[in-house]
């Protein structure tokens, strides 16, 4: 067997401002990490994460199970001792759930209820059990399905990374054959989206990144209610997979955005065309009042840049829109709903209502945290809606 096409998304979704989910994309090596713990410290567990199935290379040589369980055992020692070691990210943690595609078998290591599917012959598989509090009544025969989905803890983990010195990890290893498709999500995409659904977008797609882009769309068309991040990859006949032929950059995602724009651009770059010597040469007489021209078309080009620039301020300075902040609140932002980088947004607070965005259903949650861009006055009225139905 030998990997095909592979593909990864990440989005915060509609209702929090930041992303705590980070994943990996390190063909043959997947994972996806879904972090918590307030403020930054869940993107900081899932990071940390992210970044020893990047670095941590000392179980490149054990059998597959051994290797994952090493991988996880190294983030979880990185996770806990940086919050005994920084009181602000005290008590982080983080999911896990990570997949590496060697020879005709996938092996799986997991840590919470992040998940991993195998889709064969028209049929979507669940690999994993989630580490859950309701999963645990589902298997005990208290919860049915429906109930489940509608308990008030179901978001609840009982296994995670980074709150003890050791982490118990689930592994198994499952067939591949030519034509699976392999999913690992957080549960921003299974809590908003079905898995009619899923397997149905996965159907449609003609490509895995064209796949995820969906699923990511699906989830915050659902409501949007957490981050959502999704890792496909497919497996092909014939040669085994060499790890040291399928080269591919890991991705660590916690962005506001997708993270794969960026790529996206890349690709659609065309190469310069470099001027031949001869050509150079035919323009040498004409050198004189080059720098003339030069200087005029940069005060040209500065002019426009400034100008572009103020409108741009002063647009987002009459834009808002209505989000919710880390406490759950719903509040009207002035700006654009977008960061420069971590921490740093073109959006500041304007006001903060009593209502929690909990108190909404997802369908009024997807209605109101759109992100819209209004007037202040219509930001207000739509949270005034709520407020006068919520609001003691």
């Amino acid at each position: 067997m030998r990997l095909g096409e592979s593909a990864g998304r990440t989005h915060p979704g509609k209702v929090r401002r930041r992303n705590e989910d980070s994943y990996v994309l390190d063909p043959p090596l997947f994972a996806v990490a879904d972090g918590m713990g307030g403020a930054q410290a869940g993107e900081v567990a899932s990071r940390l994460t992210a970044s020893a199935f990047r670095e941590f290379h000392e179980a490149d040589t054990l059998p597959p199970d051994e290797r994952i369980q090493a991988i996880i055992q190294e983030a979880n020692r990185r996770i806990y001792e940086r919050a005994r070691a920084d009181s602000d990210v005290s008590g982080m943690g983080t999911t896990v759930t990570a997949a590496l595609l060697t020879g005709g078998r996938v092996t799986l290591g997991h840590v919470g209820d992040s998940r991993a599917y195998r889709i064969r012959d028209g049929e979507l598989e669940q690999l994993t059990e989630d580490h859950s509090l309701v999963a645990d009544l589902m298997r005990s025969g208290r919860l049915t399905p429906e109930e489940a989905e509608a308990h008030p803890q179901r978001s609840v983990i009982t296994r995670a990374l980074g709150t003890d010195p050791h982490v118990d990890v689930d592994t198994m290893a499952v067939d591949a054959e030519p034509g699976d498709v392999f999913l690992l999500c957080s549960d921003g995409l299974t809590t908003m989206v079905g898995d009619e659904d899923i397997l149905g977008i996965l159907d449609a797609a003609p490509t895995l990144d064209d796949a995820a882009k969906e699923l990511v769309r699906a989830a915050n068309t659902g409501g949007g209610e957490d981050n959502v991040t999704v890792v496909l990859f497919g497996v092909e006949g014939d040669e085994a997979v060499d790890e040291t032929l399928v080269a591919a950059p890991l991705v660590e995602s916690n962005g506001q955005g997708d993270t794969n724009e960026l790529e996206d651009t890349l690709t659609n770059l065309q190469p310069v065309q470099t001027t031949a010597p001869q050509a150079v040469e035919a323009r040498k007489p004409r050198r004189k009042g080059r720098w003339g021209r030069r200087v005029l078309w940069a005060l040209v080009a500065l002019g426009l840049v400034a100008l572009l620039l103020g409108g741009a301020l002063f647009g987002i300075s009459r834009a808002y829109f209505v989000g919710a902040d880390e406490n759950g609140n719903i509040v009207v932002y002035q700006g654009v709903p977008f960061d420069i980088r971590d921490g740093v947004g073109l959006y500041r607070e304007r006001y903060v209502s009593r209502v929690q965005a909990s108190q909404l259903s997802p369908e009024e949650r997807a209605s109101l945290l759109n992100h819209e861009l209004v007037s202040y006055d219509r930001a207000r009225a739509r949270v005034a809606v709520y407020e006068a139905e919520a609001v003691p």
